[in-house]
């Protein structure tokens, strides 16, 4: 059984870091694309972050240059470094595994999600 799950979800104040991990089991994603989408209460979800399998990143515009993401395809793991957070970064945030190897800022291609992770950001 395939699973995904985030973790490092919390409460910080606007201009704080934190680091959202997605663990992987049940099979390796070393050739597929990872994602991390967000959804806030009354939005809908949303693309923030991809990576492909050879390690090439996409950001949506409003998180290019405080956040970042990687992948340690050893650990089967995903990571997205957020700084500098602000109030409209509160949502909740999934990680997600393509069935191709590039980065889709749409959600068809992902097949594998996470439950999520809330992140909350205080002014």
């Amino acid at each position: 059984q395939v699973q995904l799950v985030e973790s490092g979800g919390g409460l910080v104040q606007a201009g704080g870091s934190l680091r959202l991990s997605c663990a992987a089991s049940g099979r390796t994603f070393g050739s597929n694309a990872m994602a991390w989408f967000r959804q806030a209460p009354g939005k809908e979800r949303e693309f923030v972050a991809g990576i492909t399998s050879g390690g090439s990143t996409s950001y949506a515009d409003s998180v290019k240059g405080r956040f970042t993401i990687s992948r340690d395809n050893a650990k089967n793991t995903v990571y997205l470094q957020m700084n500098s957070l602000k109030p409209e970064d509160t949502a909740v945030y999934y990680c997600a595994a393509s069935v191709l190897g590039v980065v889709h800022t749409f959600e068809v291609p992902y097949k594998y999600w996470g439950q999520g992770t809330q992140v909350t950001v205080s002014s």
